[in-house]
């Protein structure tokens, strides 16, 4: 068996300095909205403060997985931490469905009697929580696409600042016209929102710590690539799996009766894997017969529909 790894990406050095700068500026956002919640005895205010408070708790579950994504592997981690990176966006989006879900009861249990709250104090502090959580998505939006991780903490900072924006037309709403019921309709709307827009985020992380195959990637065509390669007789036993954020590996057993050139082959082969589908990690098994015997009934993936 020849093992052959190439294109390590390299993590974003500054990932964990824009993590720890949103973890600080919502931590610093929370406390005031808290604080104004409690001066002016306003329930949305301080309900919103809690849910941003639960916000600053995911996005430290993802600035410690791209902490410990930069450890190095060791003789009991091979890989290293980098599945952590994986582990924090399920996280993320299990604690958003939670939020969604308390948002929703409390907005129910609200429509029955609608409190008046001071509508001014709501418009002015939701209004710096849009412009905080803009900021902090900002900071993390570079490569959010290919990084479940950031992805998980942008648009949990998107979904906060769609929280506020919906607290101020709701604060103009009862400030201009005393209607009351805009504050639970608003927390219904937005928790309906949030809960649909952290559905893919969450089937998506559920996916990658099951090591499914990498949503950008089509099995079947990097098969058909494999059997492409110079001497190539048949394909089997292929793998691919994503080690943490932005890191693909591959395992495939590669049935070569040409006994002549196999490490120059593994080594091209490792390089074409990675510059046409950005799979970084490949480990490739060379047979010259037929194939192995062991786990036939595995050679050929089931398609799910």
């Amino acid at each position: 068996m020849a093992h052959s790894h190439h294109g390590d990406h390299h993590h974003d050095h500054g990932s964990t300095r824009a993590f720890a700068a949103a973890v600080l500026l919502n931590l610093a956002y929370t406390a005031l909205e808290a604080g104004y919640g409690f001066f002016t005895n306003s329930l949305a205010l301080l309900s919103d403060a809690l849910h941003n408070l639960g916000d600053v708790l995911g996005l430290g579950l993802a600035w410690g997985a791209a902490a410990l994504a930069k450890r190095a592997p060791t003789e009991r981690h091979t890989y290293g931490w980098r599945r952590a990176t994986l582990l924090s966006p399920l996280a993320n989006a299990l604690l958003l469905i939670g939020f969604s879900g308390a948002l929703l009861w409390e907005a129910i249990r609200r429509f029955g009697d609608p409190p008046s709250i001071p509508a001014m104090p709501v418009i002015v502090v939701a209004t710096i929580g849009i412009a905080v959580n803009l900021l902090a998505a900002w900071m993390l939006h570079g490569g959010h696409a290919h990084d479940l991780n950031r992805r998980g903490a942008f648009l949990h900072l998107l979904a906060d600042a769609a929280v506020s924006l919906a607290a101020v037309l709701a604060g103009i709403g009862m400030l201009a016209f005393g209607w009351w019921w805009l504050d639970p309709l608003t927390g219904l709307l937005v928790g309906l929102v949030i809960a649909v827009g952290t559905w893919g985020l969450l089937r998506d992380s559920f996916d990658a710590t099951m090591d499914a195959v990498p949503s950008g990637i089509d099995q079947s065509e990097v098969a058909a690539f494999l059997a492409r390669q110079p001497g190539v007789a048949a394909v089997h036993h292929l793998h691919i799996w994503p080690l943490g954020a932005g890191q693909i590996a591959l395992t495939a057993h590669l049935v070569r009766p040409d006994d002549g050139g196999h490490d120059r082959f593994i080594d091209d082969t490792a390089h074409a894997l990675d510059h046409a589908f950005g799979i970084g990690h490949a480990t490739l098994q060379i047979e010259r017969g037929g194939g192995c015997g062991h786990d036939q009934h595995h050679a050929a993936p089931h398609h799910e529909h």
